[in-house]
């Protein structure tokens, strides 16, 4: 790359957090099929996607229930037992992250597709300390917004004064990857701590 990076992005669901609603879901709906067709028509991704892009926990869980009034108690859970779908840091890509944070060299931001609502409650636990190293974060239930919208990529460089030429993007979605490499931002394509520090290598970024 022609412009020395400077400037590292993390998503934090999938990078730095393992986050799973089977975690709860396994247990409440232990029927395979139940529990199929509950995440593909019930509280889908796209559902769940509503919230982090700024509507209200609340709204959105009596709208389901509406909706589908049998499944009340299991779209209850899925924001009540919020916490329980959380899962552990993914360590070896925090030490990554310390790493740069250590580092003279690099700024770090955050930019994650997480509710309003739910992110404070992951950001004050104690094993997700490392949620408050970053000089910045752009919580996109706050923004209301949502990648991979081109708005949201806009708004954090914008925000943070970043040098798309001098940063690099990393999320576990390829979707969004694709999004932000739309805009000029490049990205890499989580898929593990291992892959991550080998690609930052190849682009010189030292960790």
């Amino acid at each position: 790359m022609l412009n020395k990076i400077n400037t590292i992005i993390f998503d934090l669901g999938g990078v730095l957090i393992d986050w799973n609603p089977l975690y709860v879901f396994n247990n409440l709906i232990p029927d395979e099929v139940r529990r199929t067709y509950f995440f593909q028509n019930v509280c889908t991704s796209e559902w769940n996607e509503q919230q982090d892009a700024g509507t209200l926990i609340n709204l959105a869980t009596e709208e389901r229930i509406s909706l589908f009034p049998d499944w009340e108690h299991e779209i209850r859970a899925y924001y009540t037992r919020w916490v329980e779908m959380l899962g552990e840091a993914n360590h070896g890509t925090v030490e990554i992250l310390k790493n740069f944070i250590d580092s003279p060299d690099y700024k770090v931001y955050a930019l994650t597709n997480w509710s309003a609502e739910t992110f404070p409650i992951a950001k004050s636990m104690e094993r997700f300390q490392f949620l408050n190293w970053f000089e910045g974060t752009l919580v996109s239930g706050e923004e209301m917004m949502i990648k991979p919208q081109p708005e949201i990529f806009e708004l954090i460089l914008n925000r943070y004064n970043i040098d798309r030429t001098k940063a690099i993007f990393i999320d576990d979605n390829l979707r969004n990857v694709n999004a932000s490499n739309a805009v000029g931002l490049p990205a890499i394509h989580f898929q593990s701590s291992e892959q991550l520090a080998e690609e930052l290598s190849q682009l010189s970024v030292n960790i």
